[in-house]
């Protein structure tokens, strides 16, 4: 069994081909058959696990059977093929889990990017402070060094302010780019929600976080509703995939209520799950029998709104970063400069 898993993006090129096949007519393992052949050129861990799905299906298994058996798939996606063939939807449950790893994707870039973009800002940021104190102050201190008179003393006093910006200035830079280290091992560590409890104190953070969970979890609940599960067990399996511990605390509470006889969309309403404005969408969605329908608009609201929320996020970090540099470079040189000017004054 392959200890290695498909990304977000080769799980979703799974389901979508699959599902183009099975639409078509293409028996199961006529179409493990044929995205073996399409993979045999690129290879690598997909082409080994449909060769194993082949044989496994062949000998008489389900999809979803030989999916786990090859163990390159991830739980959500093979459970919820499980129920598409159980309750007969197998098609209409690839195209959505299609759908789902594709917006995973989009998101994950999305956050990779916010992450990386100051991360190489922090870097740059580093690098010129210490170019800063390895050669462009101490020319400067040599310069002064050289000179003689009542000049030299203020000179050194601006020279030492130069040092103590950049210096507090570095070590500042350090210590993020420490936090962000240390917060990246612990998040792929399995240390996840120590990091993800810091992050739940920073506002917009908080909101990108819940924004993501319940994200995943309006994803979830679509396809197993689409899988003809009933609500109360669909909404129990959905919450594990928030990925989020404040997120399932509050999805939990919907599923107290739930259990007290309220539907699932009365009960998102009374614990404001959503905005207002979704919720009463919801309500309606649930009464006119279009709630999977309601459920697949509001999953692409909150993943159009997870990116707004990653932009602004990385249009704050962005300027106050550049901020930090200019603003240090700039006093450190007007400091070292200030003597110059007033010798050059002097001289004139």
């Amino acid at each position: 069994m392959s200890k290695r898993k498909l990304d977000n993006l080769g799980v979703s090129a799974f389901c979508e081909s699959m599902g183009m096949m099975l639409r078509s007519g293409i028996q199961t393992d006529e179409a493990v058959g044929l995205l073996r052949s399409s993979t045999v050129k690129t290879g690598g861990i997909l082409e080994q696990g449909l060769s194993q799905m082949k044989e496994k299906i062949e000998q008489g298994s389900g999809l979803a059977e030989a999916m786990e058996d090859c163990g390159i798939f991830p739980e959500y996606a093979i459970k919820m093929i499980a129920a598409g063939e159980t309750s007969g939807h197998l098609e209409d449950i690839l195209f959505r889990l299609s759908r789902y790893y594709a917006d995973q994707k989009t998101i994950s870039e999305k956050l990779r990017n916010a992450v990386t973009y100051p991360a190489v800002m922090l870097v740059l940021i580093i690098a010129v402070l210490a170019v800063m104190l390895a050669m462009v102050l101490p020319a400067f201190t040599g310069v002064y060094n050289n000179l003689t008179g009542s000049l030299t003393a203020s000179a050194y006093g601006y020279v030492r302010w130069a040092y103590i910006f950049c210096w507090f200035a570095l070590a500042v830079m350090l210590l993020i780019t420490a936090a962000l280290v240390i917060g990246i091992v612990l998040w792929y560590s399995g240390r996840r929600k120590s990091v993800e409890a810091i992050l739940w104190k920073i506002p917009l953070c908080a909101s990108i976080l819940e924004n993501m969970g319940m994200f995943r979890f309006t994803g979830a609940l679509s396809t197993f509703l689409a899988s003809g599960e009933m609500q109360d067990e669909a909404v129990l399996s959905s919450i594990p995939m928030t990925d989020c511990a404040p997120v399932e605390e509050k999805l939990k509470r919907c599923a107290l209520r739930m259990e007290e006889g309220h539907s699932i969309a009365q009960a998102a309403y009374d614990e404001d799950l959503f905005e207002p404005v979704y919720g009463r969408m919801l309500l309606a969605g649930e009464r006119s029998g279009n709630m999977e329908s309601v459920l697949v608009r509001l999953t692409g609201h909150l993943e159009e709104n997870c990116g707004i929320l990653v932009d602004r996020l990385v249009g704050i970090v962005d300027p106050l970063l550049s901020g930090v540099l200019v603003l240090t470079v700039g006093l450190s040189l007007i400091s070292v400069m200030l003597p110059l000017i007033g010798m050059m004054n002097s001289v004139g």
